[in-house]
């Protein structure tokens, strides 16, 4: 008798274990792995439960057969051994639902693994912090974004330019992690707060970039879709918390046509922990939207784009140890344009090069960044007759253009207030560029064209998420005047 009461108090001390620690764990889970070792722990612990119990069943039925054969059938009742095997039959069954309950909970636990988990916001693969989201996740949907807009004074009567205020961008970033070497990543973008009415100036909603990552190891990772382009510090992080001033360089929306990308298929990866590349095969700009004002209106955006000609783009970064905080780096761009279209009557390769070359230092509060960008255009001299020959034609299109800049900021917060988490950082910028660096043969440069622009800012950040700023922007042309700016912003990402 003393053995049937030990295995009914087993059974008890068993399954109370069994729900006080399902109960004490699945309270409170605070990451993914968390969730997953509470799984393991659940699944070892109903491993145990079963065995000690086939273990007691056993026990039960032999010591009922042995006090069968002990004892007369006369003496035998309902608290004999011999109703021990139906005790532990209904213990069994207990315990059992008690196990569907575990089960459904660590079900629901699978389940929620597949829900984005807030991360801390950091740079992947050259993308910006609020885009690679989704390199973070156990499984599943991600979901991250940015926005910007500002209010700008126009300084002074210069021309037909007017104040303004524009939430000029609203981004979805939206990705799905398949398992963990298949991944979709996507950028949604609503500009100037509409769309829909006739006009690109008037907004629009683009998908900036489209694509599927298949992580092989990390010297060799490919991607393919809609690509941002990895040329120069802003195309592929653009979001507003990472460069000065409501406006991202103008050499970076000029001579390299930012946010910029096209149809294509690569590689990426790290050669080493210090030096990174990326080399995609796209379709070709389109060399019959070149114009005086740069190639911005030939690139493709994914939009039925032309591929008769194909590109090729490579770039590569190094981070020395000797130096924390320092980036330098160079991309490059090479495709035959012309996309078998003729210009001014004729067919023409229209060969394009795009180089540049990129540092960026951040040491403690000081960030700094320069920048250089040469392009090179075959056959411009008909591309400059096509344009002028049609009414409103696009002018002359150099043979070669140039920019660069150089800037600089510091956080001073911590000057005054020890372990602020805000940031406060004065910032200037100066940028130099030409698109008709050089004029084609038969055609005289545009001295309008070659430019000056100076810029002193402000940048305040009460969280890291959001950002506050103020700018002045001085343009100075060879020829002609342009009108200033004043402009008062605001950016955030999550």
């Amino acid at each position: 008798m003393k053995h049937h009461k030990f295995l009914r108090k087993t059974l008890v001390i068993i399954m109370t274990s069994a729900v006080s620690f399902s109960a004490s764990a699945l309270d409170k889970p605070q990451s993914m792995e968390d969730m997953w070792k509470i799984i393991q722990a659940q699944q070892k612990q109903l491993n145990e439960m079963q065995v000690r119990l086939e273990k007691a069943e056993s026990k039960s039925v032999a010591l009922s057969a042995q006090n069968l054969d002990s004892k007369p059938s006369s003496n035998l009742s309902s608290n004999t051994p011999s109703s021990e095997p139906q005790v532990a039959n209904n213990q069994v069954k207990k315990l059992e639902r008690k196990t569907d309950v575990l089960s459904q909970e660590v079900e629901k636990l699978r389940t929620n693994l597949a829900i984005p988990e807030e991360k801390q916001l950091k740079s992947a693969y050259g993308l910006g912090p609020a885009a690679s989201k989704v390199y973070q996740v156990g499984k599943g949907l991600s979901i991250g974004g940015y926005g910007e807009g500002f209010y700008q004074d126009i300084v002074g009567d210069k021309g037909a330019e007017k104040s303004k205020a524009d939430m000029e961008r609203m981004v979805m970033y939206v990705g799905y992690k398949f398992t963990d070497s298949i991944i979709m990543n996507s950028e949604l973008e609503f500009e100037h707060g509409t769309t829909g009415e006739g006009a690109e100036s008037k907004g629009e909603v683009s998908a900036e970039f489209v694509s599927l990552d298949f992580l092989l190891n990390p010297k060799v990772n490919v991607r393919t879709g809609l690509l941002l382009m990895p040329m120069g510090m802003i195309n592929r992080m653009h979001e507003p918390l990472f460069y000065f001033g409501n406006h991202r360089p103008v050499v970076e929306q000029t001579i390299i046509p930012s946010t910029w990308r096209e149809m294509g298929v690569g590689l990426f990866g790290a050669i080493t922990p210090n030096l990174t590349y990326t080399t995609y095969v796209v379709n070709g700009l389109n060399a019959s939207g070149f114009s005086s004002t740069g190639i911005r209106e030939g690139t493709g955006g994914g939009s039925q784009a032309l591929a008769q000609d194909l590109g090729y783009v490579a770039r590569v970064d190094y981070t020395p140890d000797a130096l924390p905080g320092l980036t330098i780096g160079g991309s490059g761009y090479v495709s035959n344009t012309g996309q078998s279209l003729s210009y001014n009557g004729q067919k023409a390769d229209v060969l394009t090069q795009i180089y540049e070359s990129h540092l960026q230092w951040k040491y403690y509060g000081l960030e700094f960044r320069a920048l250089g960008s040469w392009g090179l255009i075959n056959n411009a001299d008909l591309l400059s007759a096509q344009n002028v020959s049609v009414i409103n034609g696009q002018g002359v299109v150099g043979s070669q253009n140039y920019g660069w800049y150089t800037e600089a900021g510091y956080d001073v917060l911590p000057l005054m207030f020890r372990d602020t988490p805000q940031y406060l950082a004065p910032f200037v910028r100066y940028e130099k560029l030409n698109t008709i660096a050089k004029a084609p043969l038969g055609y005289s440069s545009d001295p309008t064209k070659d430019q000056q622009v100076f810029q002193v800012g402000l940048q305040y950040k009460p969280i890291p998420q959001v950002v506050l700023k103020a700018d002045y922007r001085n343009f100075v042309a060879k020829q002609g005047s342009l009108p200033d700016d004043f402009n008062l912003g605001f950016g955030f990402i999550f």
